[in-house]
């Protein structure tokens, strides 16, 4: 299966970030159905505000991803740092949170019921 980046649909749409998610993107064998999610955030986006209220005030689902351009810290519930950078494939445990130091675009494969949990969640803190 395959999809272009114009056909993702859009899940938060705020000037100068987007986040695609693509429901039933496959599965994920334990986790059920996955999502295919399409990520453009600016420089100095900080997600950590936005997870206060979930556990551990982090996000609990798990990623796996590809930095098309840009470079993000990821912060995880120990307190260790793991800086991805553009053409770096990854993986980020549940229990982490991120910041863009350069603008970037990255594509994550999440499952589907635990990521849209945390997105919804992000959502309603934009809109307090």
């Amino acid at each position: 299966m395959h999809i272009a980046k114009e056909d993702v649909p859009v899940k938060i749409g705020i000037p100068g970030a987007t986040a695609r998610q693509k429901f039933d993107f496959g599965d994920a064998t334990g986790f059920g159905k996955i999502s295919g999610e399409y990520f453009s955030l600016p420089a100095g986006m900080d997600i950590s505000p936005l997870l206060m209220g979930l556990e551990g005030d982090m996000c609990q689902a798990p990623h796996w991803g590809y930095v098309m351009e840009g470079v993000i810290t990821t912060t995880y519930a120990d307190g260790s740092n793991e800086v991805t950078r553009a053409n770096d494939l990854f993986y980020w445990p549940p229990g982490h949170t991120v910041k863009v130091e350069e603008n970037a675009e990255f594509v994550l494969f999440s499952p589907q019921h635990e990521h849209t949990h945390v997105m919804d969640h992000m959502i309603a803190k934009m809109a307090q």
